[in-house]
């Protein structure tokens, strides 16, 4: 965080100082909410969870180095207590980024917003320090906890910002108002809980409404829904996409034979090809996107294309793949599940192992409300479409409707099977792979099947399946 004074964060969090021997004293570190995060210099904020309670942490983050604590009571130690301490650091981010010379760059859509976010942060970064939402801590406490840790060096602030309702996109850009606006599509993610792709349409909207007219708005050229949001904002508009009208658009888009995206990338500025060591065709929107940032943000076609083509994975468990000594390949997708990502993922699997076994390994997508059934049973039977070998549908009666959708879909009744949990899938797995095998695990967060990857990669590292 940029350098500020105890009684200067009182003062723009209209926060009381309590046990504060020299206000002037100043947070030079980071503003971290986790005890095991603080580091000399930082700012501790104490929030109350359900099962933690951080206020409780307090001497011990101070004795660690931590300047002082952002509370919502007294707590024995330096500290600064406001009535809401979500409040108060927002309240705080919102004076930072006023006082940088950062140009900020916020992004929302249904799906692929942290694969996006990594790789606009890996593009920008050969221009100029950039400073990024870490994993995807895009909610009103990670947001602005990502904004506090920029420093005063930091010439890019790229933002990812999530939304559960109406209003939610707007209240982070009141914290954080971006120059910057980049929308990725809107898909089902979450339409239990927003009631219809229009709700989400019009949540995602509110990202572009915050632009001043000299900013610039970046839309998918192939989702209409996000197109049309063209209407709701002054600022510039760019349109990116394989649309021909897109002025960054992807020509000539092919899968390389280990299921890695190429295209000609072309932008106002000119065209470079791209390679990129990332896996499915789905990240060619996704590096379309970056590239339409960069360009706005002066960079060459050439430099954008390199940059694209040199970017990998930042976050666990999106496309992370693991070659094993016995030739099984693990793809391990498991942070996360709507439809459009897990039809995406399907393809690329089937990209991947062409000429082997494929295994999607694949449990429930969750907030999908009404259209659970439909969706999960569309994805089976995707499955087999996609000549997938094996579907092993994992869990309660969502899994259900992965495997039954895929066994009415196939021919023989043997291309599906459904087992209870993520231990039956191990079992099942470790007694069926054979060298060359191609594993995707994919799931909703709360299904945690990144332990069915994680077990399948141990067990390729201790030797335990052999050649057949």
């Amino acid at each position: 965080m940029i350098a500020l004074s105890l009684a200067e964060i009182a003062a723009v969090v209209g926060g009381q100082t309590h046990d504060i021997p020299d206000p002037s004293v100043q947070v030079t570190g980071p503003v971290v909410r986790d005890s095991r995060e603080v580091v000399p210099g930082s700012l501790f904020a104490a929030f109350v969870g359900e099962r933690v309670d951080g206020h409780d942490y307090a001497a011990q983050v101070v004795a660690a180095g931590a300047v002082a604590v952002l509370a919502s009571r007294p707590v024995g130690v330096p500290a600064i207590v406001v009535e809401d301490v979500q409040t108060a650091l927002g309240a705080l981010a919102r004076h930072v980024v006023r006082r940088l010379g950062a140009t900020l760059v916020a992004l929302t859509g249904s799906a692929g917003k942290t694969s996006t976010k990594d790789l606009i942060a890996q593009v920008l970064q050969r221009k100029a320090p950039t400073v990024f939402t870490p994993g995807s801590l895009n909610n009103e406490i990670g947001l602005p906890l990502t904004a506090l840790s920029a420093t005063e060096e930091t010439r890019f602030l790229v933002l990812e910002m999530g939304a559960r309702g109406i209003g939610h996109i707007r209240y982070l850009t009141g914290l954080t108002p971006p120059k910057i606006g980049l929308v990725l599509n809107v898909g089902t993610a979450h339409i239990g809980e927003f009631g219809g792709r229009e709700q989400i349409a019009q949540a995602k909207g509110e990202l572009v409404e915050a632009l001043p007219e000299d900013g610039a708005a970046l839309l998918n050229a192939d989702d209409p829904l996000v197109r049309a949001m063209a209407s709701r904002t002054k600022a510039k508009v760019v349109l990116f996409g394989e649309s021909a009208e897109a002025d960054v658009r992807a020509e000539n888009v092919r899968l390389t034979d280990s299921g890695q995206p190429a295209f000609r990338l072309h932008t106002p500025s000119g065209a470079a090809d791209v390679t990129m060591r990332l896996y499915g065709e789905h990240h060619v929107s996704n590096a379309l996107a970056a590239a339409a940032v960069a360009h706005e943000l002066g960079m060459s076609a050439e430099e954008i294309a390199t940059a694209l083509s040199e970017a990998g994975s930042l976050s666990r468990w999106r496309m992370e793949v693991t070659e094993r000594p016995d030739g099984v390949t693990i793809v391990n997708d498991a942070y996360n599940a709507n439809p459009e990502s897990m039809r995406a993922a399907l393809r690329a699997l089937a990209a991947m192992g062409k000429g082997r076994r494929t295994w999607a390994v694949l449990g429930k997508m969750a907030e999908l409300g009404d259209e659970a059934l439909a969706e999960h049973d569309a994805v089976g039977r995707l499955a087999v479409r996609l000549n997938v070998s094996k579907l092993v549908a994992v869990g309660g009666i969502e899994a259900s409707w992965l495997q039954l959708g895929a066994y009415n879909e196939g021919s023989w009744g043997e291309e599906s099977v459904h087992v209870s949990d993520a231990q039956a899938a191990i079992d099942l797995l470790r007694s069926e792979l054979r060298p060359g095998d191609v594993v995707l695990v994919k799931a909703s967060r709360s299904v945690g099947l990144e332990s069915v990857a994680q077990a399948l990669v141990e067990s390729g590292a201790e030797g335990e399946v052999a050649a057949r």
